[in-house]
């Protein structure tokens, strides 16, 4: 459908992937000069597990940019849930965003999904948007990952540092690539 008001038009559809480009580009262009990054800073993450057929346990999306790490998708399929597969992708993740400089991760988890999850890993709430859908809400975790030493005050050996509320930041907008290098 096209609107038109005085020389300009507006098109309102379905999504268009050129349109998208687009965009994106042009918005990586601001988000580059703002945080003096570049696209080398960039960089997707994903972690998989797989059984001894070659059948896929389960897997971790994600991305870093300029020190900061987000998780898109954690999912790991029924059969093989409480088995600890998750913590192990989360982990291994996290390792490896550390490996690339990353300092910080962010995350958001529909309240029906894995909010406690993230919770048991040392994420701190950082905020929720309400009404996705109906009563649903979506909530946003921010995590350290800075390792403590075992004699930092309040850290409980064996388990995830605490984020104090004074070091929590939220994530890049959502749906934007972002990465702490490659």
């Amino acid at each position: 459908m096209t609107h038109h008001h005085d020389d300009s038009a507006l098109e309102v559809g379905h999504g268009v992937a050129a349109l998208a480009e687009l965009l994106e580009e042009g918005l990586d262009a601001i988000d580059f000069a703002a945080t003096r990054t570049t696209p080398e800073d960039q960089g997707e993450l994903s972690v998989r597990a797989v059984d001894a057929d070659g059948g896929l346990i389960g897997g971790l999306t994600g991305w870093t940019w300029s020190g900061l790490f987000g998780v898109d998708v954690l999912r790991v399929r029924e059969d093989s849930r409480k088995d600890g597969w998750g913590s192990r992708l989360l982990r291994a993740a996290e390792d490896e965003a550390r490996r690339r400089g990353c300092d910080r991760a962010n995350v958001s988890s529909f309240t029906f999904q894995a909010p406690d999850f993230y919770r048991r890993h040392g994420y701190v709430e950082t905020g929720r948007v309400p009404g996705i859908p109906g009563v649903v809400e979506d909530i946003h975790f921010h995590r350290s990952l800075v390792r403590d030493s075992p004699d930092t005050p309040g850290r409980v050996p064996g388990r995830p540092p605490v984020v104090g509320p004074g070091r929590n930041r939220l994530a890049p907008p959502a749906g934007r690539l972002a990465g702490c290098g490659t």
